[in-house]
């Protein structure tokens, strides 16, 4: 007993190594770059002999914002516990310090016993030295995240344009401000070297260059500016190179069959830009795509409830090992609490808008508005069609997905938790196709559905003919309510509305200032996101609010999972070159 206890402590101590780590590269970080900073660094490094010199450069780092810019990313690496960070971390132990000093000095000099003199400070950098490799060798299991050998590669590139940038524009710069007639190229090459790679005054070479204390600054900026733009690279999150494999999809279209009925969101789990993760049991299974370090599913996990701790167990397993960052979208509330038992946090993203075919109707005061613009688009000589995607002619669905397309808003196809990202698919031939056509027969006005179990459908896809009538959308969602019976559908997802609690609350009487000010923060964004616009258009339908969560491992992480979500579901895009992009469309769906 007491031998697992004393072995439990060390395991825990173990673990914590990590972030005492981390914590070490942060310290060195700000005392690189404040001691790159300061004026009179050369002089106290001209001061200092070289070992203490050295052991100095260990524990405090060198003055080069270029070094401070380093270790931030290096201690970043390390806090996702990267493989790569624990090999940088033993060079940094092996290299920088006394040790590497002595092993440099025997290869290039004669060293005496009056070179290590005073003794006591070698001794002490000695002994920290040996402790820190220690704790990183003990540490080593700590360190799980696989490396991605195409950062490898693309930190090497990286490397060669921006190493021969940054030595073209600080030449140019040290060669017209140097107050030395006598230097040549070569000379204010080297000094370029020595201030832009290390810092000033820490060589073993010094060259007759002098410039102002500024020129040093900004050429070890843009030396920083380079060892940020490799570390970047080499740090990249994995970017997971697998997609939806066909088996996958055959395996989850079983488990909608069973379990459909669970999530109105798990059909979209179906797209083929999302990764499949099982449980050992086979019983269910969470979809999810890598987006700049985020391991971001959607829904609840599909399949058996009692398999789900299995299926989460499994993501956040692979999520540890590629230092991906979990997050969920749109959980339910069921969902959620599953969830949290397995460390995640949650928090009320918005609210889904379910309307019970066989509870609606239209009349009563509250539902005037929309019983009016329904019967005005009718007079208006609109009717619809409905259809499942199966008995619509091959012919006219290439026509209808032309169409949607061509009424697209911009040029990206938005959406990720609640959209299928295609349409026409001959797999998905039990969606529904809402089609408005105007007096004349010509299509106005699509939306599709996809199925939410055996009885019921979930909004993907809303498409209208710019400059048509108002209030075509509520007519066609009403005559698919009206045909829900025929359908055999009993209920109805629409869109979600973020945030919908913050926009009612803050109409209500007594609402406070903060209520106020946050529903204020959230119009402005609504003129680019459609936030309240959102809600007020399911609000019509007088719904039922199904509450989805956003489920996250720690807070410090929100900000990165939300530029991850951004770029999922379209609404953030960051330029890529044709080349790569040609790329990524010719890369084999396949698993590493």
């Amino acid at each position: 007993m007491t031998e697992t206890a004393t072995a439990s402590r060390a395991q825990r101590f173990r673990a914590r190594i990590p972030v005492v780590l981390v914590w070490y590269c942060r310290i060195v970080a700000l005392a690189s770059m404040l001691s790159a900073l300061s004026p009179r660094t050369n002089e106290r490094i001209d001061q200092l002999p070289d070992y203490i010199l050295f052991s100095l450069g260990f524990l405090l780092g060198v003055p080069s914002i270029g070094f401070g810019v380093l270790m931030l990313m290096l201690g970043a690496a390390v806090r996702r516990r990267k493989r790569i960070a624990w090999w940088l971390l033993m060079v940094l132990g092996l290299f920088v310090g006394p040790l590497g000093w002595l092993a440099i000095s025997a290869l290039l000099y004669d060293v005496t016993a009056s070179d290590l003199r005073p003794l006591a400070p070698l001794i002490v950098a000695f002994v920290v030295q040996a402790v820190f490799i220690g704790l990183v060798i003990w540490a080593r299991k700590e360190f799980y995240a696989v490396f991605d050998a195409a950062n490898f590669r693309l930190a090497l590139v990286v490397l060669a344009v921006s190493f021969a940038l940054s030595t073209v524009l600080g030449v140019t710069l040290v060669a017209w401000n140097d107050a030395t007639a006598t230097t040549d190229l070569g000379d204010q090459a080297l000094y370029t070297l020595k201030a832009g790679m290390a810092g000033t005054g820490i060589w073993w070479y010094d060259t007759a260059v002098e410039v102002p204390h500024w020129v040093d600054v900004t050429v070890n900026l843009i030396g920083s500016v380079m060892i940020l733009a490799v570390a970047w690279a080499l740090f990249q999150p994995r970017r997971g190179t697998y997609r939806h494999l066909a088996e996958d999809d055959d395996r989850l279209r079983t488990l909608l069959d069973k379990f459909g009925d669970q999530d109105s969101l798990g059909y979209f789990n179906l797209r083929r830009d999302k990764a499949v993760v099982w449980s050992p049991s086979g019983k269910a299974a969470i979809a999810y795509r890598p987006v700049g370090g985020v391991s971001l599913a959607s829904g609840d996990p599909i399949g058996d409830v009692e398999a789900w701790p299995g299926a989460i167990e499994a993501w956040l397993a692979e999520a540890r090992q590629h230092a991906w960052v979990p997050a969920v979208m749109g959980a339910s509330e069921e969902g959620g609490k599953v969830l949290t038992r397995f460390g995640l946090d949650a928090v009320e993203l918005g609210d889904e808008a379910v309307v019970e075919v066989e509870e609606f109707t239209l009349e009563g005061r509250a539902m005037r508005g929309v019983r009016q613009a329904y019967n005005r688009v009718e007079r208006a000589g609109y009717r619809t069609r409905i259809r499942r995607h199966a008995e619509i002619p091959a012919d006219e669905m290439a026509a209808l997905v032309r169409r949607a397309d061509d009424w697209r808003d911009g040029s990206v196809e938005r959406g990720f938790s609640m959209a299928l990202g295609r349409l026409g698919d001959p797999a998905d031939g039990q969606c529904v196709m809402v089609e408005c056509l105007d007096g004349e027969g010509a299509l106005r006005a699509l939306l599709s559905f996809v199925p939410w179990g055996t009885k019921g459908l979930s909004l993907d896809l809303m498409r209208r003919e710019r400059g048509t009538e108002n209030g075509l959308v509520e007519f066609m969602v009403i005559d698919l309510i009206k045909a829900g019976p025929e359908h055999k559908v009993e209920r109805i997802s629409l869109n979600f509305a973020m945030f919908r609690s913050i926009f009612e609350r803050a109409g209500r009487i007594g609402a406070g200032p903060f209520l106020r000010l946050a529903r204020v923060v959230l119009s402005v964004f609504s003129r680019w996101w459609q936030l309240e616009s959102l809600y007020r258009a399911n609000m019509k339908y007088r719904p039922v609010w199904e509450p989805r969560y956003l489920c996250f491992p720690k807070a410090r992480d929100l900000a990165r999972i939300a530029i991850a979500a951004g770029r999922a579901e379209g609404f953030l895009a960051i330029p890529t070159p044709r080349v790569f992009r040609r790329r990524r469309e010719l890369e084999p769906l396949r698993k590493d």
